[in-house]
């Protein structure tokens, strides 16, 4: 932004100087030009008046005076001169032969008929354009001779161009100047913005506690910061209200469904005493059953009430991530779940990749690994196995947990890791909220969670995270 305010301020310095000097340039090389053809007339006029004498009585080759005043000013204006008698023939001029006819010069005939000219015209012996001044020598009424002074066409671009370069260089710095105030101009409204800019991309990112400087900039950039700011203080009160009633709903609904749970325990007892007192023959198997899916509908609250808890700390919890050896973990996590595996009949395998350090949030790592196990280890068929694995891909560290389950569909996969979702046929028991905690913890880190077909069947849970 700041480069593009720069260059429209020079674009508009630049078209206002071309409308104002380009016909005020077309101007002075027109006054230039006029000026520096009187000043030549106005010479060969002086040097008419010195030669006037000696043209008369024919001894302008012996005035050797007048010769070192010609050598010396055709030295000084880098001009050629000769002066001619009435006959055109050559009487001065340091350039010239002594007796050389001008009559095929038609400025000197002009000239000679008594009338000054001045003009250009094409010079066969210096091959191009020739700039001419000549003027009559007169006696009274009679023209005794005629003075040329000559140049080439050049010169008086040259000498008109050079008379010229004040006004060029005023160009310059006119553009320089413009340039440098289009510079700190936009930088007093692009750093502001870009400040605000910074601490938008910040707040995108989780940090509702940034704020934008409301006193940097001009009246427009201050305004949007306060606005800004109000914004953001209003998003982080509505956060922090919809995390704190998340928190505290499901603290309070742990202790009555922890009381229900006994409730239906103590139930259960009475009605088993009362079948050992009363007799087999009074057993009622779907008083029992119904009592049973009672309790394990309270066992599946209160996992998603401590899934809900799980969420809503990691989510409350402005921790920097730490540095983790992500293959010891693995191998921990895999010794710790190997017995329940076995207990089902499926083989867990640990695959290091001496990755190295990773980033993640305290704990992190070991409650990511146990949701993705044990939601693997609930889809796993028996004699099948689970896969523990980690590799460096690029400039990130991954780890997979590869299951050999039925899988899921891409529509699935995209909305697996939203809270509560649970697949089609999924186990009775679940919480709905161990991918969502996965994907929480993972963003947490710098990282990212997706789910992937296995390539031989099953699901391919990859969470991603920055090298240490």
């Amino acid at each position: 932004m700041r480069l593009r305010l720069v260059a429209v301020l020079v674009g508009v310095v630049l078209v206002v100087l071309a409308v104002q000097d380009v016909p005020l340039v077309w101007h002075l090389r027109s006054v230039e030009r006029d000026r520096l053809t009187t000043r030549l007339e106005r010479d060969a006029f002086v040097l008419a008046g010195r030669v006037e004498e000696d043209l008369e009585s024919a001894t302008v080759a012996d005035n050797a005076v007048l010769a070192g005043l010609v050598e010396r000013y055709q030295a000084e204006e880098g001009v050629s001169v000769v002066v001619v008698d009435r006959n055109a023939t050559a009487v001065l001029g340091p350039d010239f032969d002594p007796g050389e006819d001008f009559t095929n010069r038609p400025e000197i005939l002009v000239a000679l008929g008594g009338r000054p000219t001045t003009g250009e015209r094409t010079s066969v012996t210096l091959g191009g354009e020739l700039f001419y001044v000549a003027v009559p020598v007169l006696s009274g009424a009679d023209t005794v001779g005629a003075v040329r002074i000559t140049a080439p066409a050049s010169f008086v671009s040259d000498e008109v161009s050079s008379r010229l370069w004040g006004l060029g260089l005023v160009a310059v710095i006119s553009v320089a100047i413009a340039a440098f105030a289009a510079a700190v101009l936009s930088g007093t409204v692009t750093r502001p913005l870009a400040r605000l800019t910074a601490a938008t991309r910040r707040l995108a990112a989780g940090d509702l506690a940034q704020r934008a400087e409301e006193r940097d900039g001009p009246r427009e950039i201050r305004s949007l910061s306060r606005s800004f700011n109000t914004m953001a203080a209003q998003l982080d009160q509505l956060v922090t209200r919809q995390r704190q009633f998340a928190g505290v709903a499901s603290h309070q609904l742990r202790t009555p469904l922890t009381a229900l749970r006994l409730r239906l325990e103590h139930l259960r007892d009475r009605i088993a005493r009362l079948e050992a007192s009363a007799g087999p023959e009074t057993r009622d198997e779907t008083d029992l059953d119904d009592l049973d899916a009672a309790v394990a509908e309270t066992d599946r609250l209160a996992r998603m009430i401590e899934g809900l808890l799980a969420l809503s700390r990691v989510e409350d919890a402005a921790v920097a991530p730490e540095a983790v050896d992500l293959d010891a973990v693995v191998l921990e996590r895999a010794e710790y779940w190997s017995d329940l595996a076995r207990e089902r009949d499926v083989r867990l395998e640990a695959r290091p990749g001496d990755v190295g350090t990773i980033l993640a949030v305290p704990g992190g790592v070991e409650q990511i690994i146990d949701n993705l196990v044990d939601n693997a280890l609930e889809v796993a068929p028996a004699a099948s196995s689970i896969v523990i694995a980690t590799r460096r891909v690029g400039d990130e560290v991954r780890l997979h947990v590869i299951d050999q389950g039925p899988g899921l569909t891409p529509d699935q996969r995209a909305c697996a890791f939203d809270r509560f979702w649970r697949a089609p046929g999924a186990p009775v028991g679940g919480s709905g909220l161990g991918l969502a905690i996965v994907r929480q913890l993972a963003e947490a880190g710098g990282g990212r969670a997706v789910l992937a077909e296995a390539p031989g069947g099953g699901l391919d849970a990859v969470v991603s995270f920055r090298p240490a």
